[in-house]
């Protein structure tokens, strides 16, 4: 009997190390996953539009404070390259790239469209250096941002409704939903729907050309997929917004 106890407890410490390492496995490979990425990537691409957006209007500088916030928190997450949420902190210091630019411009620049991506881009210079080091994924999150951002902006300059953003955004609340109104038909026209659906399906080309060059176990990959999703994420949000802008113009996202 003893000797049969004594058997099962070695088995039992033979086992423990074994699920240990599995268990480490899993956690440090979950959020690198395809499925996980995509979720991260398009959360925080969606996340300033319900959040940033509406607190930059009523208190610029509290969001703008709240930069420094969100690259702590990427720092603090991303100490180890090993451990389980380095992938999320180093997407949230391409976050707090994203998160300063637009609090910058929306917050105190916004009736001039021309300075939109200028300022946006005032992380560039680092996120170009941050490719080459462990920091790829959140480099390559805030780059492909911006990417989606500077393509928007020149579909909507191509458009003609470039004027009518300084418009709304200097009109007070009673004209402001008339100028939308007429930046609504203007996207209607034939000229307008041809440049917006032939941009978004070059966009899309690119994505999808990204995405079938990654490969999802190595760091180059992770930063490619992520780069495919946050173009996806961009091109479906404008979309949307687009379709508001025809149905409900006040919903466009410039109010």
């Amino acid at each position: 009997m003893e000797e049969l106890i004594t058997k099962n407890l070695e088995v039992k410490d033979n086992l423990k190390p074994r699920f240990h390492n599995q268990l480490d496995v899993f956690r440090s490979t979950f959020l690198s996953r395809p499925i996980a990425l995509r979720l991260w990537s398009s959360f925080f691409v969606i996340l300033p539009i319900f959040v940033q957006a509406p607190w930059v209007r009523f208190h610029p500088i509290s969001a703008l404070c709240a930069t420094f916030i969100i690259l702590f928190a990427g720092l603090l997450l991303s100490r180890e390259e090993t451990d389980k949420w380095f992938i999320v902190g180093s997407l949230l210091l391409g976050v707090s790239g994203s998160w300063l630019g637009g609090c910058l411009f929306w917050g105190w620049l916004s009736a001039y469209p021309i300075l939109h991506i200028p300022v946006e881009a005032v992380a560039l210079p680092l996120a170009m250096v941050g490719l080459g080091t462990k920091w790829k994924i959140g480099s390559s999150f805030y780059i492909s941002s911006l990417f989606g951002t500077a393509i928007t902006d020149m579909t909507i300059f191509m458009t003609g409704i470039m004027d009518q953003w300084k418009e709304v955004i200097t009109a007070d609340s009673d004209n402001a939903p008339l100028i939308l109104q007429k930046t609504s038909e203007n996207l209607i026209q034939l000229k307008s729907m041809s440049i917006i659906i032939f941009t978004a399906l070059i966009i899309w080309f690119i994505s999808k050309e990204i995405f079938n060059n990654a490969i999802a176990n190595s760091a180059n990959g992770k930063a490619l997929l992520v780069s495919s999703y946050v173009i996806q994420t961009t091109l479906i949000v404008d979309a949307i917004f687009i379709f508001l802008a025809i149905i409900q113009p006040t919903l466009s996202g410039l109010v």
